[in-house]
């Protein structure tokens, strides 16, 4: 990655003010419980470096949606309690503001290796419009700026592209690494490059799937997107979720495959319910033959079966949502099955943030794959070939930094 690095202000830490964007837009139960905290141990690297460095650090991130303040709900101190239990020693403040003078006030008592959590950016509209006076404002609290936050780095918002305007800004070791394995998987895969891609619409994964069909072996499809593809082969798909305006896609793309010599692959069998519930009755069938009032909430053990031969001959995966509704137990066994088949090959493994993220982390498999992202969106518009704001605005790598 030709960007400025943490590395970079090395030499300058010490009694400097740095503000940090992190993602630790973790997911959240209903009563406020943290229900996966990857993305808060992603940080750490990054985090502990700069208090090592005597750095006076001041950490923002988003969490959910906010419409505003009142949304308390959507507050980050759930998040700093947890950050700190992985931080023994640090001393910790949490603010309940963004900007402000309270805010100011807190960052002018922070000491060397001492951190300040600011509340969900999010809870000012300004953040989100990108607002450069809002941004100015942030950016007057520190003296650097490091972005980390790999998962909001396709957004121009005021917290990861504004700020970068108005002092010096580099990237986090998590941006950094996120970068690199994703650029090595678009530029020099490991081969056969097999691609997973799941998830509910067709629609979606439009940019990401052009672009990989000039990079990749083998693309599986699977959860939800593939009953449109299974349609437009004139397939029955009964009460199956279908993305209507793609289905004229999903034949060409077919055709497409067949001239680039990439071989797209569907479902052979699909686990199919009478309900969307875990309760529901079901039965496995062809995929192309699901029968009225039924709809698949999951692939089969010969899909399975199948997409594992194409995965032991792979010399890189990378694997971009749910195979079936995972957040049922006994619709989940696709993903399961085919999580299974990619930790016992010795393939590069990479999935790609999101909700498939998620479900290997839940599944207890997330130390056996080379890397997960903590994007998602991010890692779909890098895979597309767009650039991200947030690591656009980051100062080039060999700048001179004072």
């Amino acid at each position: 990655m030709e960007k400025a690095t943490v590395r970079d202000l090395t030499d300058n830490l010490r009694g400097k003010r740095v503000l940090l964007r992190a993602d630790l837009n973790v997911p959240m139960g209903r009563g406020g419980e943290i229900l996966d905290e990857t993305r808060i141990t992603a940080s750490l690297y990054t985090i502990r470096y700069l208090l090592d460095q005597g750095a006076r650090l001041i950490v923002t991130s988003h969490l959910g949606r906010p419409k505003s303040k009142s949304d308390t709900h959507l507050s980050l101190k759930p998040v700093f309690d947890r950050l700190g239990t992985h931080l023994p020693g640090v001393k910790m403040k949490f603010v309940t503001d963004t900007i402000g003078k309270s805010v100011d006030a807190a960052v002018k008592s922070l000491r060397n290796g001492e951190l300040l959590m600011l509340e969900n950016v999010r809870f000012y509209k300004e953040e989100t419009a990108n607002d450069p006076a809002h941004a100015k404002k942030l950016a007057a609290l520190a003296d650097y700026f490091v972005n980390d936050a790999f998962g909001a780095a396709h957004r121009a918002h005021a917290s990861t592209e504004g700020v970068a305007h108005y002092i010096p800004s580099v990237s986090g070791f998590l941006l950094e690494k996120e970068i690199k394995i994703l650029g090595e998987l678009t530029r020099a895969p490991k081969r056969p490059l097999t691609v997973i891609m799941g998830g509910k619409k067709v629609s979606d994964k439009i940019g990401v799937l052009n672009s990989l069909l000039e990079i990749a072996d083998n693309i599986l499809i699977g959860g939800g997107m593939s009953f449109t593809f299974t349609k437009a082969r004139g397939g029955k798909i009964g009460n199956s979720i279908l993305d209507e305006p793609s289905l004229d896609y999903c034949l060409n793309v077919g055709l497409l495959a067949r001239e680039r010599g990439v071989n797209l692959v569907l479902p052979i069998d699909s686990v199919v319910a009478d309900a969307f519930s875990n309760d529901a009755n079901t039965q496995t069938v062809p995929a192309d033959d699901i029968p009225d009032g039924w709809e698949g909430l999951d692939i089969g053990p010969k899909t399975i079966a199948e997409f594992g031969k194409y995965l032991a001959k792979s010399g890189t995966v990378m694997w971009n949502g749910p195979l079936g509704v995972c957040e049922f137990e006994n619709f989940s066994h696709g993903t399961r099955g085919v999580a299974q088949a990619i930790v016992e090959t010795e393939a590069v493994s990479i999935i790609g943030g999101g909700d498939s993220a998620s479900a290997i982390v839940n599944m207890g498999l997330a130390p056996r794959f080379t890397h997960i992202s903590t994007g998602g969106g991010a890692t779909l518009e890098y895979l597309e070939g767009k650039k991200l704001p947030g690591v656009e605005a980051l100062l080039p790598s060999g700048a001179k930094i004072v």
